[in-house]
């Protein structure tokens, strides 16, 4: 029995100091702002920003900093985009890690920066670029935020980030389910999280899809509203502000009472 409380005090203690040992690593981080996001709901930057630097994190925003390339290859122009993907090492060379609040633009520095000449820096950003959530979950193992927000949320899962980011698991593979996302909203106090229809559906964004395919893309995105609204939703909430800009745009031009709001602005919020 003595070996077993020994034991048992011995594993509190490593958890302990590993703990603290996360809390005390202050890295060197590069924020990186998408383009839309700088232009249109700079408040989801700011956000961002004020988040990491509570966990203590040391946060340079590259003032020269501009588009990941997306849309270029996203619409067939991955050629022309590589000047994007050049100009961004560039920029994000020599940090610890690149954080975005924005899981497609994460995804597409991982995965799409593979046609451009792999030297150290390339890889280098390759590996070390993270979505905001992921960052939190993962690198800083973050389990408390003092953060309030009192309302019915629903979380939407954009495309990249569940099935290329693997924020979540998809409904269609039989696996362990998680959500990093919502593994996050449940430390905020006081919120209700809503379980929706269709959980982890595509709003009908896709970036310049919502430009060739409108009507498509209006249907979709009216589906996921509705899902929202049928579960008495307040704001719906996500970590991709391109998918929530969609929806925003049907729900204003709907005159719905239903808000979007991006992750970063919950968890670092006292109340809105």
């Amino acid at each position: 029995m003595q070996f077993f409380f020994i034991f048992i005090f011995l594993s509190v203690l490593l958890f302990v100091q590993f703990k603290w040992y996360v809390l005390m690593q202050r890295f060197k981080i590069g924020l990186f702002i998408p383009c839309y996001i700088d232009t249109f709901y700079p408040q989801v930057g700011v956000a961002t920003l004020q988040l990491l630097e509570r966990f203590g994190q040391e946060i340079i925003y590259p003032d020269r900093q501009t588009c990941c390339g997306q849309p270029l290859a996203n619409s067939g122009s991955e050629q022309d985009a590589k000047a994007c993907y050049s100009h961004f090492i560039r920029n994000f060379r020599g940090f610890d890690y690149i954080v975005t609040p924005s899981g497609s633009c994460a995804y597409h520095v991982r995965k799409r920066y593979d046609i451009i000449e792999q030297t150290e820096d390339v890889k280098h950003i390759r590996e070390t670029t993270y979505e905001l959530c992921e960052f939190l979950t993962d690198v800083l193992k973050v389990d408390d935020l003092n953060a309030r927000f009192p309302h019915k949320v629903g979380i939407h899962q954009s495309c990249h980030g569940l099935r290329g980011l693997k924020l979540a698991s998809a409904s269609e593979l039989i696996e362990r389910r998680y959500s990093k996302v919502r593994q996050l909203l449940n430390m905020v106090e006081d919120i209700e999280i809503i379980d929706l229809d269709r959980p982890d559906e595509c709003c009908g964004f896709g970036g310049t899809f919502s430009v060739f395919e409108p009507d498509i893309s209006v249907k979709m995105g009216r589906d996921r509203i509705a899902d929202h609204e049928r579960h008495d939703a307040e704001y719906i909430t996500s970590y991709d502000m391109s998918c929530l800009m969609h929806l925003e745009g049907i729900i204003r031009r709907q005159k719905k009472p239903l808000r979007v709001i991006h992750i970063a602005e919950i968890l670092n919020s006292k109340q809105l």
